[in-house]
Protein backbone atom coordinates (compact mmCIF):
# COMPACT_ATOMS: atom_id res chain seq x y z
CA UNK A 1 0.00 0.00 0.00
CA UNK A 2 2.82 2.29 1.23
CA UNK A 3 4.80 1.55 -1.97
CA UNK A 4 1.90 2.42 -4.66
CA UNK A 5 1.23 5.21 -2.91
CA UNK A 6 4.78 6.36 -3.28
CA UNK A 7 4.65 5.19 -7.31
CA UNK A 8 1.45 7.64 -7.37
CA UNK A 9 3.73 10.90 -5.81
CA UNK A 10 6.21 10.25 -8.10
CA UNK A 11 4.30 10.11 -11.22
CA UNK A 12 2.37 13.65 -9.99
CA UNK A 13 5.72 14.77 -9.40
CA UNK A 14 7.13 13.97 -12.42
CA UNK A 15 3.55 15.29 -14.42
CA UNK A 16 4.05 18.48 -12.75
CA UNK A 17 7.75 19.31 -14.07
CA UNK A 18 6.96 18.40 -17.45
CA UNK A 19 3.74 20.61 -17.45
CA UNK A 20 5.76 23.62 -16.09
CA UNK A 21 8.90 23.07 -18.68
CA UNK A 22 6.37 23.12 -21.31
CA UNK A 23 4.71 26.26 -20.58
CA UNK A 24 8.33 27.52 -19.93
CA UNK A 25 8.75 26.89 -23.73
CA UNK A 26 5.48 28.25 -25.19
CA UNK A 27 6.13 31.38 -22.77
CA UNK A 28 9.62 31.70 -24.46
CA UNK A 29 9.65 31.06 -27.67
CA UNK A 30 13.45 32.01 -27.58
CA UNK A 31 14.29 29.87 -24.75
CA UNK A 32 18.05 28.88 -24.87
CA UNK A 33 16.52 25.14 -24.22
CA UNK A 34 14.75 25.05 -27.78
CA UNK A 35 17.21 23.52 -30.01
CA UNK A 36 15.60 21.20 -32.38
CA UNK A 37 16.47 21.34 -36.19
CA UNK A 38 12.37 21.91 -37.55
CA UNK A 39 12.49 24.78 -35.34
CA UNK A 40 15.06 26.80 -36.78
CA UNK A 41 15.12 28.90 -40.22
CA UNK A 42 18.25 28.12 -41.98
CA UNK A 43 19.86 31.16 -43.84
CA UNK A 44 21.50 32.15 -47.39
CA UNK A 45 23.42 35.66 -47.29
CA UNK A 46 24.27 36.49 -50.50
CA UNK A 47 26.81 39.17 -51.55
CA UNK A 48 28.24 40.21 -54.40
CA UNK A 49 31.26 42.97 -54.49
CA UNK A 50 30.96 46.45 -55.84
CA UNK A 51 27.63 45.94 -57.68
CA UNK A 52 25.15 49.16 -57.55
CA UNK A 53 21.50 48.45 -58.46
CA UNK A 54 21.76 48.00 -62.13
CA UNK A 55 19.21 45.24 -62.03
CA UNK A 56 16.19 44.66 -64.05
CA UNK A 57 14.64 44.23 -60.52
CA UNK A 58 15.68 47.69 -59.80
CA UNK A 59 14.25 49.12 -62.94
CA UNK A 60 17.21 48.71 -65.52
CA UNK A 61 16.12 47.71 -68.81
CA UNK A 62 19.53 46.51 -70.22
CA UNK A 63 21.46 44.34 -67.74
CA UNK A 64 19.77 40.62 -67.86
CA UNK A 65 19.45 39.66 -64.38
CA UNK A 66 16.76 36.99 -64.32
CA UNK A 67 17.82 35.43 -61.08
CA UNK A 68 18.09 37.82 -59.19
CA UNK A 69 15.10 38.82 -60.17
CA UNK A 70 13.04 35.84 -59.84
CA UNK A 71 14.29 36.44 -56.21
CA UNK A 72 12.80 39.84 -55.49
CA UNK A 73 9.40 38.04 -56.74
CA UNK A 74 9.27 35.72 -54.13
CA UNK A 75 10.94 38.43 -51.10
CA UNK A 76 11.22 42.19 -50.00
CA UNK A 77 12.76 44.59 -51.78
CA UNK A 78 14.10 47.66 -50.77
CA UNK A 79 14.88 50.52 -52.95
CA UNK A 80 16.34 52.39 -50.56
CA UNK A 81 18.85 50.80 -48.50
CA UNK A 82 22.24 52.04 -48.25
CA UNK A 83 26.12 50.98 -46.74
CA UNK A 84 27.34 52.97 -44.44
CA UNK A 85 30.57 53.45 -45.90
CA UNK A 86 31.37 52.95 -49.42
CA UNK A 87 34.26 50.89 -49.55
CA UNK A 88 34.81 47.24 -48.68
CA UNK A 89 35.78 46.79 -45.71
CA UNK A 90 34.60 49.43 -43.44
CA UNK A 91 31.52 48.25 -45.05
CA UNK A 92 31.61 44.71 -44.79
CA UNK A 93 32.71 45.02 -40.67
CA UNK A 94 29.72 47.13 -40.27
CA UNK A 95 27.31 44.71 -41.90
CA UNK A 96 28.78 41.58 -39.98
CA UNK A 97 28.49 43.81 -36.99
CA UNK A 98 25.27 45.82 -37.23
CA UNK A 99 28.00 49.24 -36.10
CA UNK A 100 28.63 52.33 -37.58
CA UNK A 101 32.42 52.75 -38.45
CA UNK A 102 32.41 55.27 -35.63
CA UNK A 103 31.77 52.25 -33.50
CA UNK A 104 33.67 49.82 -35.48
CA UNK A 105 36.92 52.00 -35.68
CA UNK A 106 37.17 50.76 -38.90
CA UNK A 107 37.24 53.19 -41.70
CA UNK A 108 40.44 51.58 -44.11
CA UNK A 109 40.51 48.20 -45.57
CA UNK A 110 43.15 45.46 -44.88
CA UNK A 111 42.43 45.95 -41.29
CA UNK A 112 41.85 43.03 -38.40
CA UNK A 113 38.43 43.55 -36.71
CA UNK A 114 39.30 41.97 -33.84
CA UNK A 115 42.22 44.60 -33.23
CA UNK A 116 40.00 47.21 -33.12
CA UNK A 117 36.56 45.18 -31.09
CA UNK A 118 37.72 42.17 -30.05
CA UNK A 119 34.92 41.36 -27.68
CA UNK A 120 32.42 41.63 -30.73
CA UNK A 121 29.89 39.32 -31.62
CA UNK A 122 29.85 38.71 -35.44
CA UNK A 123 26.31 37.22 -37.31
CA UNK A 124 28.40 34.38 -38.20
CA UNK A 125 29.57 33.94 -34.35
CA UNK A 126 25.86 34.29 -33.10
CA UNK A 127 24.60 31.66 -35.57
CA UNK A 128 27.81 28.94 -34.20
CA UNK A 129 26.24 30.35 -30.64
CA UNK A 130 22.96 28.59 -31.27
CA UNK A 131 24.25 25.40 -33.00
CA UNK A 132 24.03 26.24 -36.59
CA UNK A 133 27.06 25.09 -38.97
CA UNK A 134 28.21 28.78 -39.68
CA UNK A 135 29.97 28.53 -43.34
CA UNK A 136 31.63 30.96 -45.20
CA UNK A 137 32.45 31.25 -49.09
CA UNK A 138 34.67 33.50 -51.00
CA UNK A 139 34.34 37.35 -50.01
CA UNK A 140 32.39 38.04 -46.81
CA UNK A 141 34.75 40.45 -44.87
CA UNK A 142 37.55 41.89 -46.52
CA UNK A 143 39.90 40.71 -49.15
CA UNK A 144 41.90 42.44 -51.56
CA UNK A 145 40.16 41.71 -54.73
CA UNK A 146 41.79 40.45 -56.91
CA UNK A 147 45.00 40.01 -55.48
CA UNK A 148 44.25 38.00 -52.09
CA UNK A 149 41.58 35.55 -54.18
CA UNK A 150 42.46 32.04 -53.22
CA UNK A 151 43.15 32.99 -49.54
CA UNK A 152 41.75 34.06 -46.56
CA UNK A 153 42.37 37.92 -46.89
CA UNK A 154 40.94 39.82 -43.59
CA UNK A 155 38.76 37.18 -42.53
CA UNK A 156 37.30 36.80 -39.06
CA UNK A 157 37.85 33.05 -38.15
CA UNK A 158 35.81 33.00 -34.91
CA UNK A 159 32.60 33.77 -37.48
CA UNK A 160 32.84 30.17 -39.18
CA UNK A 161 32.68 26.83 -38.60
CA UNK A 162 34.18 26.10 -42.19
CA UNK A 163 35.50 28.43 -44.99
CA UNK A 164 36.06 28.19 -48.20
CA UNK A 165 38.18 30.20 -50.27
CA UNK A 166 37.84 30.08 -54.34
CA UNK A 167 40.56 30.14 -56.99
CA UNK A 168 39.93 29.55 -60.68
CA UNK A 169 41.00 30.81 -63.72
CA UNK A 170 40.91 34.23 -63.93
CA UNK A 171 43.32 33.97 -61.35
CA UNK A 172 45.76 31.73 -63.73
CA UNK A 173 45.23 34.65 -66.44
CA UNK A 174 45.45 37.30 -64.74
CA UNK A 175 47.94 38.35 -67.15
CA UNK A 176 45.56 38.62 -69.98
CA UNK A 177 43.03 41.65 -68.42
CA UNK A 178 43.12 44.54 -70.12
CA UNK A 179 43.84 47.63 -67.80
CA UNK A 180 44.31 51.10 -67.83
CA UNK A 181 47.82 51.14 -65.95
CA UNK A 182 49.35 47.77 -66.85
CA UNK A 183 49.25 45.25 -64.30
CA UNK A 184 47.03 47.16 -61.64
CA UNK A 185 43.47 45.54 -61.50
CA UNK A 186 41.58 45.93 -57.99
CA UNK A 187 41.74 49.70 -57.36
CA UNK A 188 41.95 50.55 -61.75
CA UNK A 189 39.38 49.87 -64.47
CA UNK A 190 40.16 46.42 -65.88
CA UNK A 191 38.48 43.85 -67.64
CA UNK A 192 38.42 40.83 -69.80
CA UNK A 193 35.95 38.74 -71.66
CA UNK A 194 37.02 35.29 -70.53
CA UNK A 195 37.73 31.47 -71.99
CA UNK A 196 35.93 28.32 -70.66
CA UNK A 197 32.94 27.61 -68.82
CA UNK A 198 31.52 29.30 -65.27
CA UNK A 199 32.57 27.01 -63.58
CA UNK A 200 36.41 27.73 -64.22
CA UNK A 201 36.10 31.40 -62.84
CA UNK A 202 36.72 32.30 -59.24
CA UNK A 203 33.09 32.56 -58.61
CA UNK A 204 31.90 29.81 -60.66
CA UNK A 205 33.84 27.88 -57.95
CA UNK A 206 31.88 29.42 -55.50
CA UNK A 207 28.77 28.66 -57.02
CA UNK A 208 29.78 25.12 -57.25
CA UNK A 209 31.11 25.10 -53.90
CA UNK A 210 27.68 26.26 -52.39
CA UNK A 211 25.85 24.08 -53.98
CA UNK A 212 27.95 20.90 -52.76
CA UNK A 213 27.32 22.64 -49.66
CA UNK A 214 23.63 22.98 -49.59
CA UNK A 215 23.32 19.36 -50.95
CA UNK A 216 25.44 18.50 -47.55
CA UNK A 217 22.85 20.08 -45.24
CA UNK A 218 19.63 18.93 -47.58
CA UNK A 219 20.85 15.52 -45.80
CA UNK A 220 21.09 16.69 -42.48
CA UNK A 221 18.90 18.24 -39.99
CA UNK A 222 21.60 20.63 -39.06
CA UNK A 223 20.27 24.42 -39.38
CA UNK A 224 23.14 26.37 -41.49
CA UNK A 225 23.80 29.73 -41.60
CA UNK A 226 25.75 30.09 -45.18
CA UNK A 227 27.17 33.50 -46.83
CA UNK A 228 28.39 33.45 -50.26
CA UNK A 229 30.70 36.25 -51.14
CA UNK A 230 31.08 36.62 -54.67
CA UNK A 231 34.29 38.85 -56.03
CA UNK A 232 32.67 40.23 -59.03
CA UNK A 233 31.26 42.43 -60.64
CA UNK A 234 34.33 44.50 -58.85
CA UNK A 235 37.15 45.31 -60.59
CA UNK A 236 38.62 43.23 -62.72
CA UNK A 237 35.45 43.12 -65.03
CA UNK A 238 35.86 39.21 -66.13
CA UNK A 239 33.41 36.83 -67.16
CA UNK A 240 32.79 34.40 -69.64
CA UNK A 241 32.65 35.89 -73.45
CA UNK A 242 28.57 34.87 -73.38
CA UNK A 243 27.74 36.81 -71.06
CA UNK A 244 29.48 39.46 -72.94
CA UNK A 245 27.36 38.87 -75.87
CA UNK A 246 24.16 39.70 -74.14
CA UNK A 247 25.27 43.41 -74.63
CA UNK A 248 25.41 45.52 -78.11
CA UNK A 249 28.37 47.82 -76.82
CA UNK A 250 27.43 50.55 -79.40
CA UNK A 251 23.96 50.90 -77.86
CA UNK A 252 25.59 51.04 -74.20
CA UNK A 253 24.63 54.97 -72.65
CA UNK A 254 27.56 56.53 -71.15
CA UNK A 255 26.35 59.60 -69.29
CA UNK A 256 27.32 63.01 -70.27
CA UNK A 257 28.04 65.09 -67.88
CA UNK A 258 29.42 69.28 -67.75
CA UNK A 259 32.11 69.41 -65.16
CA UNK A 260 30.80 72.97 -64.47
CA UNK A 261 28.32 71.25 -61.82
CA UNK A 262 31.58 71.06 -59.95
CA UNK A 263 31.72 74.81 -58.86
CA UNK A 264 28.68 74.33 -56.62
CA UNK A 265 30.59 71.31 -54.52
CA UNK A 266 32.70 71.88 -51.61
CA UNK A 267 36.07 70.41 -52.20
CA UNK A 268 36.54 67.44 -50.45
CA UNK A 269 33.26 66.32 -52.76
CA UNK A 270 34.72 67.26 -56.09
CA UNK A 271 38.10 65.54 -55.09
CA UNK A 272 35.99 62.28 -54.41
CA UNK A 273 34.99 62.47 -57.79
CA UNK A 274 38.38 62.87 -59.42
CA UNK A 275 40.29 60.87 -57.54
CA UNK A 276 41.61 58.37 -60.25
CA UNK A 277 43.59 60.43 -63.09
CA UNK A 278 43.63 57.72 -65.47
CA UNK A 279 39.48 57.13 -64.75
CA UNK A 280 39.00 60.73 -65.88
CA UNK A 281 36.95 61.74 -69.09
CA UNK A 282 37.37 58.46 -71.17
CA UNK A 283 36.87 58.60 -74.72
CA UNK A 284 32.87 57.52 -75.33
CA UNK A 285 34.31 53.75 -76.75
CA UNK A 286 36.89 53.28 -74.17
CA UNK A 287 33.54 53.87 -71.92
CA UNK A 288 31.31 51.97 -73.53
CA UNK A 289 33.42 48.89 -73.82
CA UNK A 290 34.23 49.08 -69.92
CA UNK A 291 30.46 49.09 -68.85
CA UNK A 292 29.72 46.67 -71.09
CA UNK A 293 32.32 44.61 -69.03
CA UNK A 294 30.58 45.42 -65.60
CA UNK A 295 26.80 45.02 -67.19
CA UNK A 296 28.36 41.24 -68.74
CA UNK A 297 29.65 40.73 -65.25
CA UNK A 298 27.06 41.48 -63.39
CA UNK A 299 24.68 39.09 -65.40
CA UNK A 300 27.89 36.37 -64.71
CA UNK A 301 27.58 36.77 -61.27
CA UNK A 302 23.42 36.61 -61.53
CA UNK A 303 23.82 33.21 -62.87
CA UNK A 304 25.77 31.75 -60.30
CA UNK A 305 23.08 33.29 -57.93
CA UNK A 306 20.80 31.15 -60.31
CA UNK A 307 22.83 28.10 -59.17
CA UNK A 308 22.54 28.62 -55.92
CA UNK A 309 18.36 29.57 -55.67
CA UNK A 310 18.12 26.29 -58.24
CA UNK A 311 19.57 23.93 -55.44
CA UNK A 312 17.79 25.05 -52.66
CA UNK A 313 14.22 24.47 -54.61
CA UNK A 314 15.57 21.21 -55.72
CA UNK A 315 16.46 19.89 -52.37
CA UNK A 316 13.79 21.10 -50.56
CA UNK A 317 15.47 23.78 -48.76
CA UNK A 318 14.08 26.27 -49.95
CA UNK A 319 11.01 26.05 -47.59
CA UNK A 320 12.89 26.85 -45.00
CA UNK A 321 15.45 29.30 -45.81
CA UNK A 322 15.93 32.91 -45.16
CA UNK A 323 17.33 34.38 -48.42
CA UNK A 324 19.18 37.57 -48.61
CA UNK A 325 21.14 39.26 -51.60
CA UNK A 326 22.91 42.70 -51.12
CA UNK A 327 25.97 44.08 -52.11
CA UNK A 328 28.98 46.16 -50.04
CA UNK A 329 28.04 49.61 -51.13
CA UNK A 330 27.13 51.27 -54.94
CA UNK A 331 29.08 51.61 -57.96
CA UNK A 332 29.62 54.61 -60.40
CA UNK A 333 29.65 53.67 -64.30
CA UNK A 334 30.36 57.59 -65.21
CA UNK A 335 27.87 59.64 -63.37
CA UNK A 336 29.48 62.91 -62.09
CA UNK A 337 32.41 62.28 -64.25
CA UNK A 338 33.24 59.13 -61.96
CA UNK A 339 33.99 55.77 -62.15
CA UNK A 340 33.99 53.18 -59.40
CA UNK A 341 33.43 53.93 -55.80
CA UNK A 342 34.25 55.96 -52.78
CA UNK A 343 31.53 59.12 -52.84
CA UNK A 344 28.88 60.19 -50.63
CA UNK A 345 26.77 60.30 -53.69
CA UNK A 346 23.60 57.82 -54.23
CA UNK A 347 25.97 55.90 -56.83
CA UNK A 348 27.77 54.72 -54.24
CA UNK A 349 26.11 55.10 -51.30
CA UNK A 350 22.99 52.43 -52.22
CA UNK A 351 22.84 49.23 -52.68
CA UNK A 352 20.22 46.09 -53.65
CA UNK A 353 18.97 44.67 -51.02
CA UNK A 354 16.06 41.56 -50.97
CA UNK A 355 15.40 39.48 -48.30
CA UNK A 356 12.56 36.34 -48.86
CA UNK A 357 11.42 34.51 -45.98
CA UNK A 358 9.74 31.71 -46.37
CA UNK A 359 6.69 32.65 -43.90
CA UNK A 360 6.28 35.83 -45.42
CA UNK A 361 2.99 36.92 -46.72
CA UNK A 362 4.48 39.43 -48.59
CA UNK A 363 6.05 38.32 -51.35
CA UNK A 364 7.18 40.85 -54.56
CA UNK A 365 6.39 43.87 -52.59
CA UNK A 366 8.91 47.45 -52.85
CA UNK A 367 9.90 49.64 -49.63
CA UNK A 368 10.58 53.13 -50.59
CA UNK A 369 11.48 53.50 -46.64
CA UNK A 370 15.42 54.09 -46.07
CA UNK A 371 16.82 51.37 -44.58
CA UNK A 372 20.97 50.48 -43.78
CA UNK A 373 22.99 47.19 -44.24
CA UNK A 374 23.64 47.33 -40.60
CA UNK A 375 19.60 46.29 -40.80
CA UNK A 376 20.70 43.22 -41.32
CA UNK A 377 21.81 41.66 -38.78
CA UNK A 378 18.71 42.14 -36.03
CA UNK A 379 16.32 41.13 -38.80
CA UNK A 380 17.85 37.89 -39.67
CA UNK A 381 17.86 37.52 -35.68
CA UNK A 382 14.18 38.49 -35.76
CA UNK A 383 13.39 36.17 -38.54
CA UNK A 384 15.32 33.37 -37.00
CA UNK A 385 14.20 33.54 -33.30
CA UNK A 386 17.47 34.54 -31.96
CA UNK A 387 18.13 37.31 -29.37
CA UNK A 388 20.00 39.56 -30.73
CA UNK A 389 23.80 40.67 -29.05
CA UNK A 390 23.04 44.10 -27.12
CA UNK A 391 25.68 46.07 -28.91
CA UNK A 392 23.60 45.84 -32.15
CA UNK A 393 22.49 48.82 -33.28
CA UNK A 394 20.94 48.02 -36.31
CA UNK A 395 16.85 47.87 -36.76
CA UNK A 396 15.22 44.89 -37.67
CA UNK A 397 13.53 45.24 -41.00
CA UNK A 398 10.82 42.35 -40.08
CA UNK A 399 8.17 45.19 -39.51
CA UNK A 400 8.71 46.29 -42.91
CA UNK A 401 8.45 42.74 -44.61
CA UNK A 402 4.98 42.22 -42.69
CA UNK A 403 4.08 45.92 -43.81
CA UNK A 404 6.06 47.52 -46.34
CA UNK A 405 4.39 50.91 -45.80
CA UNK A 406 6.06 50.71 -42.50
CA UNK A 407 9.14 52.86 -41.51
CA UNK A 408 11.79 51.54 -39.08
CA UNK A 409 13.93 54.98 -39.40
CA UNK A 410 13.56 58.41 -41.13
CA UNK A 411 17.36 58.40 -42.80
CA UNK A 412 19.95 56.29 -43.53
CA UNK A 413 23.54 57.15 -43.01
CA UNK A 414 26.76 56.76 -44.45
CA UNK A 415 30.17 58.08 -44.04
CA UNK A 416 33.09 58.63 -46.22
CA UNK A 417 36.35 60.31 -44.72
CA UNK A 418 35.02 63.66 -43.46
CA UNK A 419 32.09 63.28 -44.69
CA UNK A 420 28.80 62.07 -43.93
CA UNK A 421 25.32 62.32 -45.62
CA UNK A 422 21.63 61.14 -45.03
CA UNK A 423 19.47 59.68 -47.28
CA UNK A 424 15.33 60.31 -46.61
CA UNK A 425 12.47 59.60 -48.83
CA UNK A 426 13.00 62.72 -50.69
CA UNK A 427 16.09 64.19 -50.11
CA UNK A 428 20.06 63.96 -49.28
CA UNK A 429 21.53 66.08 -47.08
CA UNK A 430 25.97 65.76 -46.95
CA UNK A 431 27.72 67.55 -44.33
CA UNK A 432 31.59 67.69 -44.70
CA UNK A 433 34.21 68.38 -41.73
CA UNK A 434 32.87 68.24 -38.10
CA UNK A 435 30.68 71.52 -37.78
CA UNK A 436 29.70 71.64 -41.79
CA UNK A 437 33.00 74.38 -42.29
CA UNK A 438 33.96 72.26 -45.98
CA UNK A 439 30.64 72.28 -46.93
CA UNK A 440 27.32 70.57 -47.59
CA UNK A 441 25.07 69.41 -50.07
CA UNK A 442 21.42 69.00 -50.63
CA UNK A 443 19.64 67.42 -52.96
CA UNK A 444 15.74 66.70 -54.05
CA UNK A 445 15.34 63.68 -55.44
CA UNK A 446 11.92 64.78 -56.37
CA UNK A 447 12.91 66.78 -59.32
CA UNK A 448 17.27 65.53 -59.27
CA UNK A 449 17.79 61.85 -59.20
CA UNK A 450 20.96 62.15 -60.46
CA UNK A 451 22.11 64.90 -57.44
CA UNK A 452 23.71 67.26 -60.22
CA UNK A 453 21.73 70.30 -58.78
CA UNK A 454 23.21 71.42 -55.37
CA UNK A 455 20.37 73.45 -53.75
CA UNK A 456 22.53 74.27 -50.20
CA UNK A 457 22.39 77.84 -50.63
CA UNK A 458 19.06 77.99 -51.91
CA UNK A 459 16.91 80.28 -50.42
CA UNK A 460 13.60 78.27 -51.39
CA UNK A 461 14.78 75.15 -49.29
CA UNK A 462 16.37 76.73 -46.19
CA UNK A 463 13.45 75.04 -44.06
CA UNK A 464 14.39 71.61 -45.28
CA UNK A 465 17.51 72.58 -45.01
CA UNK A 466 17.86 73.70 -41.40
CA UNK A 467 15.48 70.57 -40.64
CA UNK A 468 17.86 67.78 -42.27
CA UNK A 469 20.89 69.47 -40.30
CA UNK A 470 19.16 68.45 -36.95
CA UNK A 471 18.84 65.56 -38.33
CA UNK A 472 22.27 64.36 -39.69
CA UNK A 473 23.80 65.84 -36.36
CA UNK A 474 21.57 63.62 -34.11
CA UNK A 475 22.77 60.81 -36.37
CA UNK A 476 26.69 61.55 -36.61
CA UNK A 477 25.95 61.83 -32.23
CA UNK A 478 23.94 58.36 -32.25
CA UNK A 479 26.42 56.83 -34.94
CA UNK A 480 29.39 57.88 -32.41
CA UNK A 481 28.50 56.23 -28.97
CA UNK A 482 29.84 53.07 -27.96
CA UNK A 483 27.20 50.38 -27.65
CA UNK A 484 26.29 48.79 -24.72
CA UNK A 485 27.76 45.12 -24.23
CA UNK A 486 30.32 45.89 -26.91
CA UNK A 487 33.36 45.23 -24.93
CA UNK A 488 36.80 46.60 -25.72
CA UNK A 489 37.06 49.53 -28.68
CA UNK A 490 40.47 50.53 -29.57
CA UNK A 491 40.78 53.62 -31.72
CA UNK A 492 43.86 53.94 -34.27
CA UNK A 493 44.22 50.38 -35.08
CA UNK A 494 46.62 49.98 -37.88
CA UNK A 495 46.16 48.02 -40.77
CA UNK A 496 47.61 45.35 -42.12
CA UNK A 497 50.74 46.20 -44.33
CA UNK A 498 49.58 45.31 -48.21
CA UNK A 499 52.57 43.46 -50.55
CA UNK A 500 52.60 44.07 -54.02
CA UNK A 501 50.46 42.39 -56.10
CA UNK A 502 51.51 39.22 -57.90
CA UNK A 503 50.06 38.16 -61.56
CA UNK A 504 50.76 34.53 -61.80
CA UNK A 505 53.16 33.64 -64.71
CA UNK A 506 55.50 37.15 -64.20
CA UNK A 507 58.74 37.51 -62.35
CA UNK A 508 60.67 40.04 -59.83
CA UNK A 509 64.28 40.90 -58.89
CA UNK A 510 64.94 40.97 -55.10
CA UNK A 511 63.29 44.29 -54.86
CA UNK A 512 59.88 43.22 -56.09
CA UNK A 513 60.43 45.17 -59.74
CA UNK A 514 58.40 43.05 -62.45
CA UNK A 515 61.71 42.24 -64.98
CA UNK A 516 59.01 39.80 -67.17
CA UNK A 517 55.81 40.21 -67.94
CA UNK A 518 54.23 37.54 -69.26
CA UNK A 519 52.35 37.99 -73.06
CA UNK A 520 48.83 37.71 -73.67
Amino acid sequence: MIKNIVKIQLFIALFCIYSCSEGLKKDNPKDKSISHSEEKLNVLLIIADDLNCDLGAYGNLVVKTPNIDRLAERGVLFENAHSQYPWCGPSRASLMTSMYTNQTKITRNNMNLRNSVPDVITLGQRFRQQGYQSVRIGKIFHYDNPSAIGTSGNDDVYSWDQTVNPYGRDKIEEYKINTLVARKYGAILSWLAAEGKDEEQTDGIAASEAVEKLDDFANTDTPFFLAVGFFRPHTPFVAPKKYFDLYEREKIEIPEISSDYLATLPELAVKSVRAKESQLNLEKERAQEIKEAYYATISFVDAQVGRILDQLETSGLDKNTVIVFTSDHGYHLGEHGHWQKNTLFENATRVPLIISAPSSENNGVRSINPVELIDLYPTLMDLTNINTPEHVVGKSLQPIMKNVNASVRESALTRWRKGYSIKTKHYRLTKWGRNGELGYELYDHKNDKNELINLASNQDYSEVMDSLKVVIEQRIADASIKPKGLGRQFENAKPMFKAKNITFGDTHDVYGEINYFKKK
